[in-house]
């Protein structure tokens, strides 16, 4: 029982209370995984459980792996017989060991998303259904979503004219049919039909609840409706069920997670015993008092409020920058100023973000600055597919005799060119001493190409020699904007409609921003300059992921994390909460618990960040202030760099800088202007441009220079 003399009063209460429902509400920091492993060594050492006799489920591999080690380092090698696993490895021992049972043969499959797609796709082609129209991407994640939320395909609701939840109704049926005859599942099928023979095999349900007579499940809050029925049934024959989680750290309905589950706890089983952490191990009371200001506006949860024994700590620091260069250069700064004041190295340092997109300028302020940093769970901007794609088709436009540009985007979208054809291309060019794209002029003479084969290259060549008439003509945003449609890799992307290729395409809007910077800053039409500037950038060092490095990721990927000295920044209206959440209250009450997730990472230091004019994926926008800033209480904030008029922080303007209205960005020929680096000139002509207004404005001493209105660094004279 020495064990028990290192947990505060409501931990050794969880640990303690061994029978029946238990819902344990653990806070942010509050050592849940602590009760967890502690509760199974309790029942296996104190009321001699079989180990057997228990299954722990949680969500990752590494979650699992991390109790099955700290139980052992408990009870040592008893520890093995206890199930510890996520929910899916659950199923598949379920399913193997009851296979007559479950309609599968011994050796089921498990299909990964890649057999998936594939089998989707024949799906289509064997429905007469375009995947042009239909993405199987889309379709293979509405039938995930059907699983879900354990609807068969016989089921799946279809209304009236609704094309689409009929397309996904044939598709699946015939989807299912294809894995079964294959003897497969995929994922999703894996609890589902488990559920489906416990619900068919009374006997078989009953056989597990014998079994698995205690049950604990870890981040409750994250289940789903196959999930929740998977724990209710196997548990509704003892009730012996422990289940740890927060409402206020549900941040995945996006992937199924149904908070009700755990917010409904007692309802499902009457009588529960309910006991909360609330005691934060990580943070300070400065921080703890900030993000609970913030949490207790949303309405979906329970009652708690997070405490703790350490010191007050600093203030909550917000500052908002003049525009998203400027809120970089304060972190950046704020870094090396901790860095000498507190002697802290760069790893104690985290920048969390909304958003992939967001990354790009801290990633280039920070080389500027050689700060070393890295990306966790995601790409560096410049080294994620789409914008190295992005960047081949550009240069290849600037210098048609880049061959390795050439093959990178030759096939991408697709245009059905195999290797087979592409050597074809290659053995001719190298005859003939030319480059790869000159050899589509004679295509007449390489060997062995089929009528198709020639019609796509054709076709790319004319849509490569069309952009490159544009040069110097375009802007270079309006360039980017005319790849990125003319080429039809925006199309693919929006076709197939999943997470993934939404977050692409924003990377790509991002994109955009980098040329409108340029053409403010350098040049409006010199690709050569744009493609050397991004060259530079990129050829930066890459870290050692393991070396003494700012770390920077995603607020969803932060979960379960916690960091010295954190950062949130880009917030918003817009960008956090995100724009999707302005309309519907559920979603922004995921907002703000991504937020409130994020503010409870930070355990010395939590900055805020955003900035008064943000140019974000192409577009320069004035956004208010998030409204989780404006719902921390006064007493926690300080506020560096911002002004302080009015009420509140919402959509305030710092007071040294103008209003930007549409009277001052009207001109017209004739006005004279100023150019903070060009000087004085006179506008030549203003015309609009793609909803912006541009203008010619002719330097004494710099000729003609084309510009956007609302972006150059321009006042009237």
């Amino acid at each position: 029982m020495d064990y028990l003399k290192n947990l505060n009063p409501n931990q050794r209460l969880a640990v303690t209370t061994v029978e029946g429902p238990l819902l344990v509400i653990a806070g942010a920091g509050s050592g849940k995984t602590r009760v967890l492993t502690m509760r199974i060594a309790h029942l296996i050492c104190e009321h001699q459980v079989p180990p057997y006799r228990i299954a722990a489920v949680t969500f990752t591999n590494k979650a699992a792996q991390e109790m099955r080690e700290r139980v052992e380092d408990l009870i040592g090698s008893r520890s093995a017989d206890v199930f510890m696993g996520t929910f899916h490895s659950l199923c598949v021992r379920i399913l193997r060991t009851q296979v007559a049972k479950s309609g599968y043969e011994p050796n089921f499959q498990i299909f990964d998303q890649t057999d998936q797609l594939a089998v989707i796709r024949e799906c289509l082609k064997e429905l007469n259904l375009d995947p042009k129209q239909v993405a199987p991407k889309q379709i293979l994640g509405s039938i995930g979503k059907a699983k879900d939320e354990l609807i068969t395909p016989e089921d799946y609701p279809v209304s009236g004219g609704d094309f689409w939840g009929q397309t996904v109704s044939r598709v699946y049926g015939k989807y299912q049919e294809k894995l079964q005859r294959s003897n497969a599942l995929d994922f999703d099928d894996l609890i589902m039909a488990t559920v489906q023979m416990f619900q068919k095999h009374p006997d078989v349900l009953r056989k597990y609840q014998e079994r698995f007579r205690y049950i604990l499940v870890d981040e409750y809050q994250d289940t789903n409706m196959a999930q929740y029925m998977l724990v209710r049934m196997l548990a509704q024959e003892r009730g012996n069920i422990c289940v740890v989680g927060d409402e206020d750290q549900s941040i995945y309905a996006f992937r199924g997670a149904d908070i009700r589950n755990i917010l409904e706890f007692e309802k499902d089983f009457p009588g529960a015993a309910v006991v909360k952490l609330e005691e934060n191990y990580r943070s300070t009371k400065t921080i703890l008092g900030a993000a609970n200001s913030v949490i207790q506006n949303n309405t979906e949860r329970k009652e708690k409020t997070l405490w703790t024994n350490r010191d007050q700590g600093e203030p909550v620091v917000f500052h908002q920058g003049e525009n998203e260069r400027d809120e970089a250069r304060f972190v950046a700064e704020t870094i090396y100023r901790l860095r000498g004041e507190e002697g802290r190295p760069f790893k104690d340092f985290t920048i969390l973000y909304r958003t992939h997109a967001l990354s790009r300028v801290f990633e280039e302020e920070f080389m500027r600055r050689g700060v070393p940093y890295r990306i966790v769970a995601g790409l560096r901007f410049y080294e994620r597919k789409e914008i190295k794609d992005l960047l081949a088709y550009l240069r290849l436009i600037q210098n048609p005799d880049n061959d390795l540009a050439f093959l990178r985007i030759v096939n991408v979208p697709k245009r059905g060119l195999g290797d087979a054809t592409l050597g074809r291309l290659a053995a001719y060019a190298e005859q003939f001493e030319i480059s790869l794209f000159e050899t589509l002029s004679f295509l007449d003479g390489v060997d062995g190409l089929s009528p198709r084969f020639k019609n796509s290259l054709e076709a790319f060549r004319v849509l490569i020699d069309g952009f490159r008439m544009q040069l110097g003509d375009f802007t270079l945003t309006e360039l980017t904007k005319s790849v990125l449609e003319q080429s039809g890799y925006l199309r693919e992307l929006e076709s197939a409609g999943d997470s993934d290729a939404l977050a692409r395409i924003e990377n790509l809007q991002e994109f955009l921003s980098v040329t409108s910077q340029f053409e403010t800053d350098v040049s409006p039409t010199d690709l050569g300059a744009l493609l050397e500037h991004v060259a530079l950038i990129n050829e930066v060092d890459s870290y050692d992921a393991a070396a003494d490095a700012v770390n920077m990721m995603t607020l969803h990927g932060s979960k379960g994390l916690e960091f010295p000295v954190v950062f949130i920044v880009g917030l918003e209206e817009g960008i956090f909460p995100h724009a999707r959440s302005s309309f519907e209250t559920e979603q922004l009450e995921e907002e703000r618990r991504l937020a409130y997730v994020g503010m409870t990472r930070a355990q010395d230091r939590l900055f805020l960040t955003c900035s008064w004019q943000r140019t974000l994926y192409g577009a320069t926008k004035l956004n208010a202030v998030s409204t989780f800033v404006d719902e921390i209480a006064e007493e926690f904030l300080a506020k560096v760099g911002v002004s302080t008029s009015g009420p509140s922080l919402k959509g305030i303007i710092p007071s040294n800088r103008p209003k930007v209205t549409p009277s001052n960005l009207v001109y017209k020929a004739g006005d004279k202007i100023r150019h903070k680096m060009w000087g004085d000139g006179m506008v030549v002509s203003a015309t609009q441009s793609g909803g912006d207004l541009q203008l010619s404005i002719a330097f004494p001493d710099q000729g003609i220079k084309t510009v956007i209105a609302h972006l150059a660094p321009i006042t009237k004279i």
